[in-house]
């Protein structure tokens, strides 16, 4: 037992003194060194600089041309003459209206003028023989007077045949419908043998031209204010050299290809909405923008020539759903509320909370809290990262839709809030 005894003494003893070991390496001196490192993040210094300023409005597409096609005599349709969904000419047949009323009309207008122009030439020879009698005082003055009347009505009658003619033309015509401009067809409101109306004007088809769209815009009044006030204040610049630019993102937030301009802006305000409505032009060879489709519309407003502008990816969303930015002051990270305005090509233009020559932190927010020592460094912009940084893009009130919170987490980790600066 003794034996044992001694045994098991000698065993314990460096585990004992392993133990002892492990636990002054874990003591405070080297956590307290730990604590004291500085932690490395890019920084940019925020300098003004000229910025076009854009804003994203809501819009809808609308064809420049929109031709409804209607019935204009009664009949029966006899014969479709286009394929649905083609492309039309002004002047092609579309459809055919049975024309054999028409044309008979037509040709009992016909014989009726006939008839009129031979009474009216009866009565016209008449009245020259009268001419001549009166000066020899062959007839009286009644009968001459008479013959001159009759003659006139006889032209007169006439006059009105050719009109009845011509108007039998014209319903003869109808019946070969036609298009009224180039576009796009849609489908066959009808099928052959249906009674169609002019009466009731029976829709037949829709014609749209599409090589061009208009784009109509909504823009809250208060931007509309915002902006002029800039404007008068010299903030913001307009663009002298013409027309306003207009770009439309598709669904996902992609760019369309061709650009667009301005058209006009609404002089009055919708009393329901405090809306002002705006139409653009937009190209369409690729038809892409259809009628009714639902967009989003950057319109370039003007240039704001000492803008202090951020990337996307410094603002930080707070958890009471404000925005802000994390400074270098004194080495440290000071997490500062700030006002975001609208998106520009180069970042977001920062109303308040910023001056000229602050050090903005861009990178490292996953490893800083507030009040943490740092180590600033030049940040280095990689391929894809300047401008909107494939953000997306704001909403009507100039909010970043691509933030992350205050903790460097994203956004969509923190409870839903409203955007509102």
């Amino acid at each position: 037992m003794a034996f044992d005894r001694l045994t098991a003494g000698r065993i314990l003893r460096p585990l004992a003194l392993v133990s002892l070991l492990t636990l002054a390496a874990c003591s405070g001196e080297p956590q307290q060194g730990m604590e004291g490192m500085k932690v490395p993040v890019s920084v940019i210094q925020v300098q003004p600089q000229a910025a076009v300023i854009r804003a994203e409005l809501p819009g809808r597409v609308q064809a420049i041309e929109d031709a409804e096609i209607r019935a204009r005599v009664n009949g029966i349709v006899q014969s479709i003459d286009f394929e649905q969904g083609s492309t039309v000419k002004s002047g092609q047949l579309l459809f055919t209206i049975d024309p054999a009323p028409y044309r008979a009309a037509r040709d009992q207008a016909a014989a009726q003028l006939k008839n009129a122009q031979a009474s009216a030439h009866t009565a016209r020879l008449l009245a020259q023989r009268y001419t001549a009698l009166i000066k020899q005082h062959a007839v009286s003055q009644q009968d001459y007077d008479n013959a001159v009347a009759q003659s006139r009505q006889a032209e007169a009658a006439v006059a009105a045949a050719q009109a009845a003619l011509e108007a039998a033309k014209i319903n003869l015509d109808y019946t070969r419908v036609t298009s009224p401009i180039d576009g796009t067809i849609g489908k066959a409101q009808v099928t052959v043998g249906a009674l169609v109306s002019a009466t009731s004007a029976t829709s037949l088809a829709t014609v749209q031209r599409l090589d061009q769209v208009y784009v109509d815009i909504t823009q809250p009044v208060a931007q509309i204010a915002k902006l002029r006030r800039q404007i008068a204040d010299g903030i913001v610049k307009q663009d002298a050299n013409g027309d306003a630019q207009a770009e439309v993102l598709l669904d996902g937030g992609a760019a369309y290809r061709h650009p667009g301009k301005l058209l006009f802006s609404g002089v009055s305000v919708d009393p329901g909405t405090g809306q002002v409505n705006l139409r653009a032009l937009f190209p369409n060879p690729e038809q892409i923008l259809l009628p009714g489709l639902y967009v989003r519309v950057r319109l370039v407003q003007g240039v704001d020539q000492q803008a202090l502008v951020v990337p996307d990816q410094a603002i930080q969303r707070t958890a009471d759903g404000n925005s802000s930015v994390v400074l270098i002051k004194e080495g440290k990270a000071v997490f500062t509320p700030v006002q975001v305005g609208p998106l520009t090509d180069k970042g977001y233009i920062i109303y308040k909370g910023l001056q000229a020559g602050d050090q903005l932190m861009v990178e490292g927010f996953q490893k800083v809290r507030p009040g943490a020592p740092v180590q600033p460094m030049p940040w280095k912009a990689q391929s894809g990262q300047e401008g909107q940084g494939g953000a997306q893009a704001p909403a009507a009130g100039g909010q970043p839709g691509a933030e992350k919170s205050a903790g460097g987490k994203p956004a969509g980790d923190q409870p839903a809030t409203a955007q509102a600066h």
